[in-house]
């Protein structure tokens, strides 16, 4: 206690020469009282995760060795995704940090996959994106504004499409004019963390020939490699459906194809599936 006692006295009768203008002090006062504080990056966490966009939050750790607080003053923040600036501007201010204490700094910034690429698709078929974090703050001491420099790169997994595949689909009903079919269908989350899937949806065709529209419902947020089972029905017109169809229910072997759309946060991406299928009975 005494000796922060005498600390504090010290730094405050420097203090006071600053203030009438002795020369050089300041620069003696950061060296041999008042310690620069330090920033250093922690981790980078992903958010609001969708096949839209996400949130990329990187965390810092700010360290006070003094004796006294200080406070944020000035935030300049920047990111750059694949090269290109997607976010800047200037975080709210004002934290302070005790002395001797340490705080853990989050800058959350949101981004657009639109931003990156005409096409959506052309960007989830990365497997990683890099991107960069530049930047400063701005301090509040007693030795006035010390400036810590922001900066940090590194790549995040991007997210990719899930993986729809069909297993043999079974009829199980069948008359003169029609024909219900059940389609197993698996969807696979392709990602290693969890990716909201609110329906796949498409044109179902059998031989070339259109026979229905397929869609799963919404599968909710799906767990990273996690794979959704389910056999879903469709009635079949037999009276106007191609030969090709008919025969494939009657117990042969098809080419399905399955013209899709993904939905995940705000996007609504195509999907397509060729696949050979038996027909069981």
């Amino acid at each position: 206690m005494k000796n922060q006692q005498v600390r504090l006295a010290a730094l405050l009768g420097a203090l006071v020469l600053v203030t009438t203008g002795c020369p050089g002090l300041l620069e003696a006062l950061r060296s041999s009282v008042f310690q620069e504080p330090s920033l250093t990056f922690r981790s980078a966490v992903l958010t609001d995760i969708s096949l839209a966009g996400l949130t990329l939050d990187t965390i810092w750790t700010l360290n006070n060795p003094n004796s006294v607080g200080v406070s944020l003053s000035t935030v300049e923040y920047a990111l750059s995704v694949e090269g290109k600036r997607v976010v800047s501007g200037a975080p709210a201010t004002g934290l302070d940090i005790g002395p001797g204490g340490t705080s853990e700094l989050h800058f959350p910034a949101a981004i657009r996959f639109s931003d990156l690429a005409a096409v959506v698709e052309t960007f989830l078929n990365k497997d990683n994106a890099s991107y960069r974090v530049e930047g400063r703050l701005g301090l509040e001491t007693p030795v006035g504004v010390v400036l810590l420099p922001l900066s940090y790169e590194s790549t995040f997994e991007v997210p990719k499409l899930p993986l729809v595949a069909f297993g043999n689909p079974r009829v199980t009903s069948l008359n003169l004019s029609g024909a219900t079919v059940e389609f197993p269908l698996q969807v696979t989350n392709r990602n290693t963390y969890a990716l909201p899937v609110s329906g796949v949806t498409g044109t179902l065709s059998i031989g070339g020939s259109p026979v229905g529209t397929l869609s799963t419902g919404d599968l909710g947020a799906m767990s990273g490699k996690a794979t959704h089972s389910a056999a879903l029905p469709l009635t079949i017109n037999l009276l106007s459906a191609a030969s090709a169809v008919v025969t494939a229910i009657q117990g042969g072997t098809a080419q399905v194809t399955f013209n899709a759309q993904v939905h995940s946060g705000p996007a609504a991406l195509p999907l397509s599936v060729q696949q050979g299928v038996d027909f069981l009975r």
